[in-house]
């Protein structure tokens, strides 16, 4: 087994720059710079920039890749389509998960479509290899070549409603790039011998993998690179952002963010237990009536025929006081009888309670005068179905909060907002 604390190309300007940093999937990375309030409020308000060089990139090709995602990935891959494609259109991709055949998360993805025979799956850190390795396993029956980048693609996002702002200075021609590029579409490609190099690329003509994603809930890309490439690019982008807002955000930011957004941490809110009943059903190919799903793929037979269910909630409490997962923190019912634990508990502190009504220091109809003190949400799974509103106890060996389970957080959200309304 390898213990080496891998590094990422912009490991040095962390350091330099005060990062308090953590091991992280098999990494070094940044956690915060100076404050994690500051870096989650500056992403809901103005920009937020993180090194997230730590994912991993699986390639699948070859004349049946398709098939053989189809067969691995939960989501259709029907929906992943790259129409019209030409140097000025842009591909698509999905969000989906990696499941066994017990219908257990091996990890969650998204996947990218360059061709029909060309994809690559975005996975987390340290999971490189073993996707790969899954993918390889059930290839025999596939004309599909399978192979773990791992480390050999840096990348960054750039989070907030000024993102566009600050992107648009560092490309040699954003008008084209950004035209036609609607949510979880891309342009572009890392690789400069790819045929799609030029269709973006940064002024000082660095070809680039311009993606409408990210794991905040507001709007942003995710821009893929040459790792040698990653430090040029990380200061051309803090240069444009100086005047903007654009703060450097560490992995603490980033998860208070993807809580308040709904958006589950593999490995914690999701995994080896039946991807059901949880907030994140859109990742799988369900059928009109949501009974069965629109394909056959590894894993689903496991999630009709699920025994002893158990359920996943979104909760939200009334203040910014949270518990500790690693305590273990449970979740009690009105009876006190336990039901459950918590699997996320983070404070999402752009968000307050006014009266009956959740708002974000973002949302254009919040109260005057309103200044949001934060408040504790997250992920819990329970033996027992509850309804939204309903109000439950979390608890750790600290304390014991009052929280409601609810579907949706921070309200207000960017992430799907078109480019020419933040232009």
């Amino acid at each position: 087994m390898n213990d080496v604390i891998k590094k990422t190309p912009l490991h040095a300007w962390h350091v330099a720059n005060g990062a308090t940093m953590a091991d992280f999937g098999g990494y070094e990375m940044p956690l915060w710079y100076g404050s994690v309030v500051n870096e989650h409020l500056s992403v809901v308000t103005t920009a937020g920039i993180f090194d997230t060089s730590h994912m991993a990139l699986v390639l699948v090709s070859g004349p049946q890749a398709y098939q053989l995602l189809q067969w691995c990935f939960s989501k259709n891959m029907d929906a992943v389509v790259a129409e019209n494609r030409d140097a000025h259109s842009a591909g698509r991709c999905a969000y989906g998960v990696f499941l066994n055949d017990k219908g257990e998360v091996l990890d969650d993805s998204i996947v990218y479509k360059f061709a029909d025979d060309r994809y690559i799956a975005v996975v987390n850190a340290g999971m490189g290899p073993g996707i790969a390795a899954h993918l390889k396993a059930n290839s025999a029956n596939f004309d599909a070549e399978v192979n773990d980048l791992t480390d050999q693609v840096g990348k960054i996002d750039v989070q907030g409603p000024n993102a566009a702002k600050i992107i648009d200075r560092i490309l040699a021609d954003p008008k084209s790039a950004f035209k036609n590029l609607p949510y979880f579409a891309f342009k572009g490609h890392f690789d400069p011998t790819a045929a799609s190099a030029d269709s973006v690329r940064l002024k000082d003509g660095t070809p680039i993998l311009l993606s409408r994603t990210g794991y905040t809930g507001e709007f942003g890309f995710e821009i893929f690179i040459a790792p040698e490439q990653g430090g040029n690019l990380w200061k051309q982008i803090l240069d444009a952002g100086q005047d903007l807002g654009l703060v450097a955000c560490g992995l603490a930011a980033r998860d208070s963010l993807r809580g308040g957004a709904v958006l589950p941490l593999s490995h914690q809110d999701i995994g080896p237990w039946p991807f059901v009943n949880n907030p994140w059903s859109f990742a799988l190919p369900l059928t009109s009536d949501q009974k069965g799903f629109a394909k056959t793929f590894i894993g689903d037979n496991a999630l009709l025929n699920v025994n002893a269910p158990e359920y996943t909630y979104a909760i939200v409490g009334k203040d910014l006081r949270k518990v500790a997962t690693q305590d273990p923190a449970l979740v009690l019912d009105d009876q006190g009888d336990e039901i459950g634990r918590v699997l996320t508990c983070v404070t999402d502190m752009a968000i307050g309670w006014h009266q009956d009504r959740i708002y974000s220091i973002a949302s254009q109809g919040k109260p005057q005068g309103f200044k949001p003190k934060g408040l504790c949400c997250g992920f819990i799974k329970v033996k027992t179905k509850l309804a939204v509103g309903q109000t439950i106890e979390i608890k750790d060996n600290r304390r014991k909060l009052k929280v409601a389970v609810t579907d949706d957080i921070r309200p207000d959200r960017t992430a799907r907002r078109p480019i020419k309304e933040m232009l």
